[in-house]
């Protein structure tokens, strides 16, 4: 498994006011606009130029107040004024973090929207390394608020956001089903039905949130029927603000979306320290990331706290989890090494003599620099009995390995 991240969003709204967000405008005349985006390890990644000059890479966030610019030297680099700073608290609700506020930024998408005066947050240091944990060059995170004055439409599968004008916006594809949802503090909650087990309904309130990387989180101490099922693994469930987030990684039977029924989920599960955290976070049980939103075409109405669901290309697809064992992370000055991270106990990774801080250097044959992170996950979550041949560097030795692939939850 190649560790997941929960995004600044989970927690910024408990210590930083929120900044204003003007937001984009679409150039030109125009009621519509698409924008392509990049699809990498279930983020969606936007493009945009910073201040009227910096290309950089900025992940599309329904989780996030604020936008915010990862990388404090870009900001020294352009020259960013720096008004107040804030502390605020990691992902695991304990971490105190500093960022920046900074006004009156400017991005665009050239030819398709700008937005010429925007305050953001700077983080004082890189807390998400995404290009350690992804092998992605990330520079930022979008709030979804920035488009929040036009109807939003992303469509996974044509790896596009759509942006209508709201005055002259009718939508014609009558296969898109309305879901109400809770606006609170600008962010999207779906109250539904979850069975983590078959016939045991629970009713629960999760975050809409594209900037995590993961199909379903859920708190596993606000609800007496929201447990980690007993196929469930204890492990490190993702890396966030602060640190790794302790949990367990499980299925549960199904999670309702308005009419539709998703069955199956991999499920993180991860129990708060202190209850009372939960007010900050609105009440909600867990949140919803963009490994099950991507299943469907989603459109958002921020004015209206409402949104659309329609059946995408992979809504009948399973939900595949590592077969392995193996947490891989990039490493070395171009972060083009590839180093086990952690092995999963009595996994396939473990009985191959696999250990912490293994080299991976080839796989499957070929050198990792034919690889992505993203490939290395893909190959590792092939068919149960599927061999992988992985040559590790251990100290001066080189060894040969075989993982045999099973299921592991």
């Amino acid at each position: 498994m190649i560790r997941l991240l929960f995004l600044l969003g989970f927690v910024l709204a408990l210590s930083a006011p929120a900044a204003a967000q003007p937001g984009f405008t679409i150039m030109g005349s125009r009621k519509y606009v698409e924008i392509p985006f990049e699809y990498n390890h279930n983020f969606i990644i936007l493009t945009l130029h910073f201040n009227g000059f910096l290309p950089l890479k900025f992940i599309f966030d329904t989780g996030a107040e604020n936008t915010i610019l990862t990388k404090r030297e870009i900001g020294d680099l352009m020259r960013v004024q720096y008004e107040r700073e804030f502390r605020v608290l990691g992902s695991d609700l304990k971490t105190p973090l500093v960022a920046y506020l900074a006004r009156r930024t400017s991005f665009e998408i050239p030819e398709k929207v700008s937005a010429p005066s925007e305050d953001i947050l700077v983080l004082q240091e890189d807390y998400f390394r995404f290009k350690e944990y992804l092998g992605l060059d990330i520079h930022g995170i979008l709030s979804a608020l920035s488009f929040s004055k036009y109807i939003i439409r992303i469509n996974y599968d044509r790896r596009v956001i759509s942006l209508y004008d709201r005055e002259t916006f009718h939508l014609r594809d009558k296969e898109f089903v309305p879901v109400p949802v809770e606006l609170y503090r600008n962010k999207m909650y779906l109250s539904t039905a979850l069975e983590v087990l078959p016939d045991s309904v629970a009713q629960v309130k999760l975050l809409l949130d594209t900037g995590a990387g993961l199909p379903l989180l859920l708190f596993s101490n606000t609800h007496p029927l929201v447990y980690p099922p007993s196929r469930a693994l204890p492990s490190n469930i993702g890396m966030g603000l602060g640190g790794y987030l302790e949990g367990f990684t499980g299925r549960v039977h199904q999670l309702n979306l308005g009419p539709f029924g998703q069955q199956g989920v991999i499920t993180y599960f991860q129990e708060l320290d202190s209850l009372a955290n939960r007010e900050y976070l609105n009440g909600r049980d867990g949140l919803i990331g963009n490994a099950l939103l991507s299943h469907f075409q989603v459109i958002l109405d921020y004015q209206n706290s409402q949104i659309w669901l329609k059946p995408g290309r992979s809504y009948q697809e399973a939900y595949v989890y590592d077969r392995s064992g193996l947490s891989i992370v990039a490493a070395g000055p171009n972060f083009t090494d590839y180093v086990v991270q952690n092995v999963l106990p009595n996994s396939p990774a473990a009985e191959a003599d696999i250990r912490h801080d293994d080299q991976i250097i080839r796989v499957n044959r070929l050198p990792v620099g034919f690889y992505s992170l993203t490939d290395i996950q893909r190959i590792l979550q092939k068919k149960p009995g599927k061999k992988v041949r992985i040559t590790i560097r251990r100290g001066d030795q080189k060894i040969k390995k075989i993982i045999v692939l099973r299921e592991l939850i």
